[in-house]
């Protein structure tokens, strides 16, 4: 059970260390986060597994479906504003 949680946590921040690396694009970002997302449900569920607690688990998939179909809607409208989504093209600091 230990080894599973730790097995999870080293996934979580080796995407991480990916999403730090590969900040080029807004999609490998938006994917990162997505894996993030799926690696946190993982260990909620071996956590809350344990106490019987697995309805929590749903609301937390809901309001990440939520979060990702969001992000997608960014993505789309940044695309069709700018014609691509390169981080470094987009000039953030104007807000």
């Amino acid at each position: 059970m230990y080894m599973d949680i730790l097995i999870y946590e080293f996934i979580y921040f080796t995407i991480l260390i990916m999403m730090i690396i590969l900040y080029k694009y807004m999609l490998m970002i938006l994917m990162m986060i997505e894996f993030m997302i799926l690696m946190i449900f993982m260990f909620m569920y071996v956590i809350f597994n344990m106490m019987y607690m697995e309805l929590y688990v749903v609301y937390y998939l809901v309001f990440s479906v939520c979060e990702g179909v969001l992000g997608l809607s960014i993505l789309v409208l940044i695309i069709r504003f700018y014609g691509n989504d390169l981080y470094y093209l987009l000039n953030i600091n104007k807000f």
